[in-house]
């Protein structure tokens, strides 16, 4: 990921909330600063924090510093994997920042589907004004049962923010 800025980070950290318990899972090919942003707010707010690297390298990289957290865990997650349930474990907040290629869309927003709560967000970093992921990204939530997406276009310089919810019921 290119550079992120840190108090815009927090910004949109912020749409988390201060709900007690929450668990947020991660998928990331590289990008350390959203990372830790996300990891120092998990620790403020006492939430559990999901890293899945898709990446082996990254994930060599960084799972002694984030595994020895209680909090936070690092997998090598690779997204060809059958099922993403683990320990029938289900997050109120799934963030997306690997890259996942138009034909992975359908089968990722599906297996992500199953471990996202009930009326939780998914919030997926794209490069900036790139309408065609953009547009590509909003058919591919609606037909796999996510709702109430909206674009966050002003926040970083060089990603907008696609947020979008998992309904109650829905596809279950």
């Amino acid at each position: 990921m290119k550079h992120l800025e840190k108090e815009k980070l927090k910004t949109l950290l912020n749409i988390i909330g201060t709900t007690p318990s929450h668990q947020i899972a991660h998928f990331t090919q590289g990008g350390e600063a959203l990372i830790e942003g996300i990891y120092e707010y998990c620790k403020q707010q006492g939430y559990r924090y999901q890293i899945y690297c898709t990446n082996g390298d990254f994930y060599d990289k960084f799972k002694d510093k984030y595994n020895s957290s209680k909090t936070t865990h690092v997998m090598n997650f690779p997204l060809q994997r059958k099922v993403y349930k683990i320990q029938a474990r289900e997050f109120n907040v799934l963030f997306v920042s690997s890259i996942i290629e138009e034909e992975e869309r359908n089968d990722f927003l599906k297996k992500s589907h199953k471990i996202i709560r009930s009326s939780g967000n998914i919030i997926i970093f794209i490069p900036k004004k790139d309408y065609r992921i953009r547009d590509n990204w909003v058919a591919s939530l609606e037909d796999n049962l996510y709702v109430s997406t909206s674009i966050t276009d002003d926040l970083f310089e060089h990603y907008d923010v696609i947020i979008s919810r998992k309904m109650h019921g829905w596809g279950n």
